[in-house]
């Protein structure tokens, strides 16, 4: 009897699918395979939910745009779907003027905050800072909580860092709202 093989081929997940499949846990979809993430630590919540708080009561105080958090998902590219999961993102009414769509947003934010886990690497941070700006976001605010730093990019490759004792600024739509960053780490 001749010997059978079995060949594995996996199939490409398109960012519908993947919305489809409900709530599998973190992840991104990266060139159509989805990757699982680790799901965040405790100061990396508290830094989203401080940011949240702040950021988007700014946004809706002025009535200028959305902030939406939790790994939301934004396109990056079609075919194959890479989708991207923000810890927050900040939108005009002029780039979204239907609102929040129920699915994965396809607009370029104003603005991106990442903030970094123990486990997150500098080299998978740059493909991510590469993606973002490739699509037009912007400004992209890293949060590191390692170092109590806030590395804010204008490009993928203008950087500004920002320590205990400087001042985080908005802009568009954020013009006017700043924070002491030693108030994102203090506990």
């Amino acid at each position: 009897m001749p010997l059978q093989s079995t060949e594995t081929t996996s199939r490409l997940v398109t960012g519908a699918e993947l919305l489809a499949m409900g709530d599998i846990g973190p992840c991104e979809l990266i060139d159509g395979v989805i990757i699982k993430m680790s799901p965040a630590g405790g100061l990396h919540g508290f830094i989203e939910l401080t940011l949240a708080l702040l950021v988007g009561g700014f946004i809706k105080e002025r009535e200028v745009g959305f902030c939406m958090v939790g790994e939301v998902g934004i396109y990056i590219r079609r075919d194959p779907d890479r989708i991207r999961g923000a810890d927050l993102a900040v939108w005009s009414f002029a780039k979204l003027p239907d609102g929040p769509p129920a699915g994965f947003v396809e607009v370029a934010p104003h603005l991106i905050v990442e903030i970094l886990s123990p486990t997150d690497s500098w080299a998978e941070m740059r493909q991510k800072i590469d993606d973002y700006f490739s699509i037009g976001v912007g400004t992209l605010w890293i949060v590191d909580p390692d170092e109590e730093t806030v590395y804010v990019y204008h490009s993928a490759s203008q950087r500004t860092t920002l320590g205990t004792g400087d001042t985080l600024a908005g802009t568009s739509p954020l013009t006017g709202f700043t924070l002491p960053v030693s108030e994102l780490f203090a506990i």
